[in-house]
């Protein structure tokens, strides 16, 4: 490894964006060239005030033709939607694009945009690469790292569980459904049901790692607690007998056996406020590999001494797409998914 610096443009400055930017203030890796906003009210702010630290002397704009223009090694790209044609312009512009954002694996539910990012690749000679946490990481990273220490595999099995009040901004008790009618609430698409396409991204990445193919993926019926009272929360509160918790379900099949089941449950309380009494326990990502030998893993945040444990969603989210920039950088052209890349060489992290 070498001590290049990579310049980089940062694309969006929510959640996940502010974090990159605090990382390329910091790490002396990266150079921070450029920062896109959407909100006017962001518009000719210091970056570092956007991200909730010292000014660092790059100013925001929502001028994207300037951005565009930028000489820069690599745009961390992170709206919450993806724009194709807005990657694609910037992959033809010669710049290299990693995202938070969308697609993580070409497999078939994106199969004509990963055409027209292959191509964008192919006509400005740069790479494009998807990471984050989940889906982008430990959907996909971990079970296939966990893997390598297996004899057979017969089932792999990844929750997500999230407590929302606890670990989650507050907007998601609105957009995820939460306090609504629980009848109305299982007859219309849910986020997270909308979401199957982008998680099977996943599964279809695992399978590729292990070396077989999926049959279909299937989405069970959707289980649903309501509030056993009131739940309280900084914005109001979750009615008595509305939705407070839910979990989805999603298998690949592989010749006829499920051989990849994703649980994603979503609690606003523990079980002593729901009906029926879910126990999910605290907010984490584990890996459970049923075959020779079964094994688990967990992925969570640290307890501190003083009992807390913050979940650092945002910032896994983030550093996972991060970490890969140089190699993605200093890699050949086109699609570079997890298989692609290997292992990844996390650069600037040890400080002296």
């Amino acid at each position: 490894m070498s001590d290049k610096t990579y310049r980089v443009i940062q694309w969006m400055t929510g959640d996940v964006g502010q974090v990159g930017i605090r990382h390329f203030a910091s790490c002396p890796v990266f150079d921070l060239a450029g920062v896109l906003v959407h909100s006017k009210d962001k518009v000719g702010k210091d970056a570092g005030e956007i991200a909730g630290i010292a000014p660092i002397g790059v100013t925001a704009s929502d001028d994207v033709d300037a951005m565009m223009a930028l000489d820069a090694d690599c745009v961390f790209y992170t709206p919450v939607i993806m724009d194709v044609d807005t990657v694609c312009r910037l992959l033809r512009s010669g710049k290299n694009v990693v995202t938070t954002t969308g697609f993580f694996h070409p497999s078939a539910h994106f199969r004509d945009a990963a055409e027209q990012i292959r191509a964008a690749c192919s006509a400005g000679g740069t790479s494009f690469h998807a990471g984050g946490i989940h889906p982008g990481y430990a959907g996909d990273l971990l079970p296939l790292t966990l893997a390598r220490v297996m004899s057979r595999v017969d089932t792999i099995h990844v929750y997500e569980v999230v407590d929302v009040l606890k670990d989650a901004p507050t907007d998601h008790i609105d957009w995820m459904g939460f306090g609504n009618d629980k009848d109305t609430f299982l007859s219309a698409p849910t986020i997270l049901g909308l979401g199957l396409p982008f998680f099977a991204q996943s599964m279809y990445m695992i399978a590729d790692g292990l070396g077989v193919t999926i049959d279909e993926v299937t989405a069970a019926a959707i289980d649903v607690a309501t509030a056993a009272a009131d739940i309280p929360h900084s914005d109001g509160a979750i009615p008595k007998g509305t939705v407070a918790a839910q979990r989805h379900e999603w298998t690949a099949w592989v010749d006829g056996k499920p051989l990849i089941v994703f649980h994603a449950i979503y609690v606003t309380a523990g079980p002593e406020l729901l009906d029926p009494a879910w126990d999910w326990g605290e907010t984490r990502y584990e890996i459970v590999i049923d075959g020779d030998p079964p094994t688990e893993l967990t992925l969570k945040g640290v307890r501190q001494p003083d009992g807390t444990m913050s979940h650092p969603g945002y910032d896994w989210t983030a550093m996972g797409a991060i970490n890969a920039i140089p190699d993605v950088c200093d890699g050949p052209p086109g699609w570079r998914n997890h298989l692609d890349l290997g292992l990844i060489r996390p650069r600037g992290l040890v400080r002296t």
